[in-house]
């Protein structure tokens, strides 16, 4: 579903990442853990569109989108939920889903559907079915969630523009470790309900428990990838991130 390789990002005259190459296959979860500053944003930003690559190649269901911009990449079915949420603070819970959806707004124009506000409707409902902490500061502004809030209005939002993958950076970034185990667990019945996910995360051991297949980020490459179950046996994994 989604193949990047060879990717080279630079920051300026620095080489950030040199040469990452990995997939995500359809129905599957993948993770790319490592320290912070290893890069790890920065592959989903250059997938995303936000950032130029230097070199290299990304590929969307068997079509090149190296180069595009970020408003085509989520109306291709790309959609990233980024790292520190940001929602919009002033707007409310219920404007922020709403927003999410703008991409589907405008491919209506052209598809010139009356069913449209009816599939957003039930799209908003359904993501209250995950987060029905949501359901209850619908008019409430987002700058007024608690942190784990507005990382379910993050995902909530995310979903909304109908993606065929899900990127997700850092969702347990701030959060108390209930939080983030209830964050991970919603992050499971997305996948379940058939949505691809490439999971950046720092907490390499609930990463790992969570998804099929991981890879391990160090200063910009690739070091170690494979399925989760054999990564959570490496003794250098162990040592590094688990310990």
């Amino acid at each position: 579903m989604l193949e990047v390789n060879n990717l080279v990002v630079n920051y300026e005259y620095i080489n950030v990442i040199k040469g990452v190459s990995f997939k995500v296959d359809k129905n599957e979860i993948v993770t790319i853990i490592g320290a912070n500053g290893a890069g790890k944003s920065t592959i989903l930003k250059a997938i995303s569109g936000i950032i130029k690559i230097k070199s290299g190649s990304i590929k969307f269901l068997g079509k090149e989108i190296t180069g595009f911009n970020p408003s085509k990449i989520v109306e291709l079915g790309i959609s990233q939920v980024p790292e520190g949420r940001r929602i919009f603070p002033k707007l409310t819970v219920l404007e922020n889903l709403k927003l999410g959806a703008f991409s589907r707004i405008k491919k209506n124009k052209t598809r010139k559907s009356n069913n449209l506000n009816e599939e957003i409707f039930n799209d908003i409902k359904m993501i209250y079915q995950y987060f029905p902490a949501l359901k209850k500061r619908e008019g409430q502004y987002g700058g007024t969630l608690s942190g784990g809030e507005q990382q379910m209005l993050a995902i909530g939002r995310g979903l909304m523009s109908k993606p065929k993958i899900l990127l997700l950076d850092e969702p347990s970034l701030g959060l108390a470790p209930l939080l983030v185990r209830d964050i991970l667990e919603i992050i499971k019945e997305i996948y379940k309900s058939g949505i691809p996910i490439l999971l950046v995360e720092q907490k390499a051991y609930l990463a790992l428990k969570l998804t099929e297949r991981g890879c391990v980020l160090e200063n910009g490459k690739i070091v170690l990838k494979g399925r989760t179950t054999e990564l959570l046996k490496n003794k250098y994994i162990k040592t590094a991130y688990l310990s």
